[in-house]
């Protein structure tokens, strides 16, 4: 589905990720972790198609990856960047225009999940309910990859809590794979088919979570740990 062959990508001096080799499923909710600055984002838009490989090549059902890419992808960024001025409607409706695989009707069960006004500029939406809408936008899209970096960031419990659910509820599992990077594992832990570790640049291990619970009988925490201590 998704398959990275030796990835190397340097900024100047930096590497941000190094020789990186992986293989990721369809149909697969997908953990990311790592401190600040592992390379967790960088590998997002890698796949995203928004930097491109110092060296080796990733593919998404068998196509390389380009700017292109973007007709699989649904990425939403740790950043806020839409139109202020727009209402939330507006802004749902003009995202309706740039994608052809957007699906309104979905937008809208999202929205009214997420008990968002339709009427509300997005200047005047709290942080909280800005990621709501981060979540409408990326959720919409009918397409086999969603890339999700750190949606939960800065979000207080209810709405983390909100947003959880809201993944399981309007993910399409048999067709599409999410890839999430969070800080807030225990918050998506359960919703987790497998995990994948990144140290300093390198992708240090990549595990079923179900094996870590029953095989290891440990946690994602617990298995973190070991990694990061």
């Amino acid at each position: 589905m998704i398959e990275f062959k030796h990835v190397t990508k340097r900024y100047m001096s930096k590497t941000a990720l190094r020789d990186a080799n992986l293989k990721l499923d369809q149909g697969k909710i997908i953990g990311l972790v790592g401190l600040n600055g592992a390379g967790k984002s960088t590998a997002m838009k890698l796949i995203a198609g928004l930097v491109t490989p110092t060296k080796g090549s990733i593919e998404i059902d068998g196509e390389k990856v380009t700017r292109r890419i973007a007709s699989k992808v649904s990425y939403l960024s740790e950043l806020d960047e839409y139109y202020a001025f727009y209402t939330v409607q507006q802004t749902i409706d003009f995202f309706a225009t740039q994608f052809k695989d957007f699906n309104k009707q979905k937008a809208e069960e999202i929205r009214a999940y997420m008990n968002l006004d339709t009427n509300t500029k997005v200047k005047h939406l709290s942080k909280g309910n800005r990621g709501r809408l981060k979540i409408i936008l990326t959720l919409s899209r009918e397409v086999p990859v969603l890339l999700m970096d750190e949606p939960l960031s800065g979000l207080d419990p209810l709405v983390r809590d909100s947003i959880v659910k809201g993944l399981i509820t309007f993910v399409d599992t048999e067709k599409q794979t999410v890839l999430l990077s969070t800080h807030q594992i225990m918050e998506v832990e359960m919703i987790l088919d497998e995990v994948l570790a990144i140290k300093d640049g390198e992708i240090v291990d990549h595990r079923n979570v179900e094996d870590l619970r029953y095989d290891e009988q440990q946690g994602i925490l617990e298995w973190m740990s070991a990694i990061y201590e």
